[in-house]
């Protein structure tokens, strides 16, 4: 048993609190991992404001990390210690109908099937001054060690900079993920993006590499607009420089519309 420091969300809405927890060994198929760095994404916040209706308390947030293999559970065959890795909150098992299609990556062993609240075996690694303490997504990255299964790991390269790198476990891969796989941009199409945070700076990224020939980056804070045009944005727009509605900005900025649109605030308004 491993004692380190965790984030813990105690019960919904209340602040998170830094606690020394104890870490258990891994079971078989299970990997412990020394988490050097995590990225904060707004979905650690919806857990902690206890938006999630299967998630359970308390609870470890956290789901964008890397780190280092620090040992192994019997049968663990693709990863040894003291391999860099990034955990998985969607992890891929490889061998269902989902992970086998090119079309999804939706495992069947993912919280889209099952709450992942506590590990395949239907236990918890962690505990608090003697309370149980549940997973997030199965990888809890707001810790310094944390337990996950073996398919919910990717090794990465050894020369990595982890702190780097961790961004891949969530949000660049959403981002960019959502031009490149789920939209498709194609070369020479016009894209906005609504939202210039991580997620939505990844997705600047992704159209750029696709060949869009016009990206249109749009945000509430001209300070994120320098970042934006040094990854590929063409304009940057602030809604509030505007007494119309944006979309009638952006129509008469491209005279149709744009190709594809990008919503990555997390306001279902800016859909709608």
């Amino acid at each position: 048993v491993i004692r380190c420091r965790a984030a813990v969300a105690w019960a919904p809405g209340k602040p998170l609190s830094i606690e020394e927890v104890e870490v258990a060994p891994p079971k078989a198929g299970e990997v412990r991992i020394k988490l050097v760095a995590t990225g904060i994404c707004c979905t650690d916040e919806h857990l902690r404001q206890g938006y999630f209706p299967n998630a359970k308390f308390p609870v470890i947030p956290g789901h964008e990390g890397a780190g280092i293999v620090e040992s192994i559970g019997e049968g663990v065959t693709s990863i040894k210690p003291g391999d860099k890795v990034i955990p998985l909150c969607v992890p891929q098992c490889g061998e269902c109908s989902f992970c086998r299609n090119p079309e999804s990556n939706f495992c069947q062993k993912s919280h889209i099937s099952e709450p992942q609240n506590l590990l395949p075996d239907k236990t918890s690694r962690f505990s608090c001054k003697g309370e149980q303490i549940h997973h997030f997504l199965w990888i809890s990255t707001f810790a310094e060690y944390t337990v996950v299964p073996e398919y919910a790991v990717a090794k990465i390269d050894a020369a990595a900079p982890l702190d780097k790198v961790c961004l891949f476990g969530c949000g660049f891969s959403t981002g960019y993920g959502a031009a490149i796989n789920t939209a498709k941009v194609k070369p020479g199409s016009t894209c906005a993006i609504f939202g210039l945070g991580g997620v939505g700076l990844s997705v600047v990224m992704g159209c750029k590499a696709a060949g869009a020939s016009r990206i249109i980056a749009v945000d509430i804070n001209k300070d994120k607009f320098a970042k934006a045009k040094e990854l590929g944005a063409t304009d940057c727009i602030n809604p509030r420089d505007f007494k119309k509605p944006i979309q009638e900005v952006l129509t008469e900025m491209t005279g149709h519309g744009v190709d594809y649109s990008f919503e990555a605030i997390g306001l279902a308004d800016t859909m709608v």
